[in-house]
């Protein structure tokens, strides 16, 4: 089974608000055992849409939109999926009792505009929206004898459909979990591949991408055709996704993996694809350890890191950003002298902030960092993206200095320093070793 996502709003291409919401719903997909062909964005312009809706169903079963189903002038994709399957609108009494009931605190948003939203396509099939005054609208499309035989096993009987939700992305997830996903489920159980969507996703940190394509070449070369490998790399981190499409099963899938952890055993982190800060709040939480963090040019992303994760509280105990070099002394307990000697970026002094927060918070572990993030304050010894990172342990205190490149972005560099430091963190309690 294949679908297409449109997202739809003059806002996404003009970068105002970010799209989450396809990313979320592709997970959802996939779990589903449906097959995400390609995502597009459109403007809120009648003649983009009606376009991106042809070009969709020219390739995909099912076709998902989110956005433009306000109220307001802006908002079109109603009147526009009306034109595109020769439609009107029509009261809908479900779901004008659904809105009144939605606002009946707030009577000063019942005015003519929400009105208009219950105003729904005839032909549609509407599926409530609990959360929000825009209700969900499935639109079937019949095929054309030849369509309908190209579609080969993916066929849904002899229909495609096209699903438009809200775009706010807590409505539209509500509207995938409660209505979209248990419809397409009912409407797709006769045709669905014979195997299922397959990700197998690994881990590697400290290699580069072109040096790791020519380490595996050979392994990869004889991957058979029903499988795919992709290479994501991002912030240091390379995730190598092995995927089959409902053609492998997962012995075989399995089998291939086995096959390539030898290659990459130096480099292998995880053979799961989860965050570093949640492998390395699971494995705290298994130990039942704790840890601290003491930043400098990190500026506190390590901690909302460590923070992020669900349950955080029972291992991470808190952070000192320590930006200034007081703050190293009188708070983290680093020498006067260690700053004067060697200054805030050195392996001398991020050991001595790694063993005073870990001193200050009681904890088993600590991480410190302390470089030049740039664009500015580089010398020839120290030049921008020099960063020197410590780890407290139980078993003593591990420091390594990292140069991650004058060419890059101020982001960048902290970022790498966040995932340099999530690593080692992460081996030094797996294996004792950075």
């Amino acid at each position: 089974m294949r679908a297409e996502i449109i997202t739809i709003g003059d806002e996404l291409l003009i970068g105002q608000v970010v799209d989450t919401n396809s990313a979320w719903m592709a997970e959802r997909l996939n779990e589903a055992g449906i097959e995400l062909y390609q995502i597009t964005s459109v403007h809120d312009d009648r003649a983009h849409i009606l376009k991106a809706l042809d070009e969709a169903f020219s390739r995909a079963d099912i076709v998902l939109t989110t956005g433009g189903l306000g109220p307001t002038k802006d908002d079109i994709t109603k009147h526009v999926m009306c034109e595109y399957f020769g439609t009107t609108l029509v009261e809908d009494s479900r779901v004008r009792e659904h809105i009144h009931e939605l606002y009946k605190e707030r009577p000063d948003v019942l005015n003519r505009l929400t009105a208009t939203q219950w105003l729904v396509p005839e032909s549609a099939t509407i599926l409530p929206n609990r959360v929000g005054s825009a209700p969900i609208m499935v639109f079937e499309r019949c095929l054309g004898v030849q369509e309908f035989r190209s579609l080969g096993e993916f066929k849904i009987h002899n229909s495609k459909f096209l699903i438009a939700m809200p775009g706010v992305p807590y409505e539209m997830k509500i509207a995938m979990m409660e209505q979209v996903m248990p419809y397409l489920q009912l409407k797709t159980e006769k045709g669905k591949r014979k195997g299922e969507i397959i990700h197998r996703t690994m881990m590697l940190y400290g290699i580069a991408e072109s040096t790791l394509a020519l380490q595996i070449e050979a392994w990869e070369n004889a991957l058979p055709q029903s499988m795919h490998l992709a290479y994501l790399p991002k912030d240091g981190i390379i995730r190598l996704r092995l995927s089959s499409y409902g053609e492998a099963t997962q012995e075989e899938i399995e089998q291939q993996i086995a096959n390539l952890k030898p290659l990459i055993a130096d480099y292998l982190i995880a053979t799961e694809d989860l965050p570093l800060e949640t492998l390395l709040g699971n494995q705290l939480k298994a130990r039942h350890q704790t840890i601290a963090t003491a930043e400098s040019c990190t500026g506190g992303r390590l901690a909302a890191a460590l923070n992020a994760q669900s349950g955080a509280s029972a291992y991470y105990m808190g952070s000192v950003v320590a930006y200034d070099n007081r703050i190293k002394e009188q708070v983290l307990g680093v020498k006067h002298s260690t700053l004067g000697k060697y200054g805030a970026v050195s392996e001398q002094t991020v050991r001595e902030m790694a063993e005073g927060v870990r001193a200050l918070m009681n904890t088993d572990y600590a991480i410190a960092t302390s470089g030049i993030a740039g664009p500015t304050g580089g010398t020839p010894e120290k030049p921008v993206g020099t960063v020197w990172i410590a780890w407290a342990t139980p078993d003593g205190t591990v420091a390594e200095r990292f140069q991650f490149g004058v060419a890059r972005e101020r982001e960048q560099i902290t970022q790498r320093a966040v995932t340099a430091a999530l690593v080692t963190a992460f081996r030094l309690m797996g294996n004792g070793r950075p």
